[in-house]
């Protein structure tokens, strides 16, 4: 039975697009050598096949670090390719929904942009309730408002289950996310755009245990 680990973890988010050309299972591998506590796999192009072959290649890669790997989005290709979980938007399926399809035993996590919304997850049957954008991000076209550090500690109050913080979140100032109250730092661009992916995850994991 998958777990979240121990806090506070680095959330790895692996958007195949930003991959450049590296094979997925070796970025995967990479993260979770640089110390990654979770991976996901966002893959937001593709036939439903290659979605699933996709997710049993990071799965695969994960398991061998003994690292939960979750799938961005859909339920059904998670449970098909034997994720650890799933992690769903506020334009995907509820969180009820997806926890029926992925069982009782996966893990499941939710997208929150706002106080209303981090709330209205933490009543839902989720593990975890991801906040943000923290600071501001790349990684989206039309990204939600910053929430900033002053939102995540409020969420933080808020919210009685493991929160993750996503957005904008890097070496600088993943200590102080967690010093904000964030038990998980989802972070992307920094980790996706860094030559050396193990050595970013290590950057980012070295920083939150200095906060821990």
């Amino acid at each position: 039975m998958p777990r979240l680990p121990a806090r506070p973890f680095l959330y790895a988010v692996v958007d195949t697009q930003l991959l450049a050309g590296r094979p997925l299972g070796e970025a995967v591998r990479a993260l979770c050598r640089g110390g990654a506590g979770l991976v996901q796999v966002r893959t937001k192009s593709g036939s439903d096949a290659e979605r699933v072959r996709l997710a049993r290649e990071a799965g695969s890669a994960a398991r061998e670090s003994g690292v939960p790997m979750i799938v961005n989005d859909r339920a059904d290709v998670a449970r098909i390719a034997g994720a650890a979980g799933v992690h769903v938007g506020q334009e995907d399926l509820a969180a009820s929904d997806a926890r029926a399809i992925v069982g009782p035993n996966a893990i499941v996590g939710v997208s929150t942009h706002d106080l209303a919304q981090a709330a209205a997850a933490a009543a839902e049957p989720v593990d975890y309730v991801a906040f943000g954008p923290v600071f501001a991000t790349r990684t989206k076209q039309n990204p939600d408002p910053v929430v900033g550090l002053d939102g995540l500690r409020t969420a933080r109050g808020a919210v009685d289950r493991p929160l993750v913080a996503i957005g904008g979140i890097t070496r600088a100032n993943a200590a102080e996310v967690a010093a904000a109250g964030a038990d998980g730092v989802a972070v992307i661009s920094y980790l996706l755009d860094a030559p050396d992916l193990e050595a970013a995850a290590r950057q980012i994991v070295a920083a939150l245990r200095g906060a821990s």
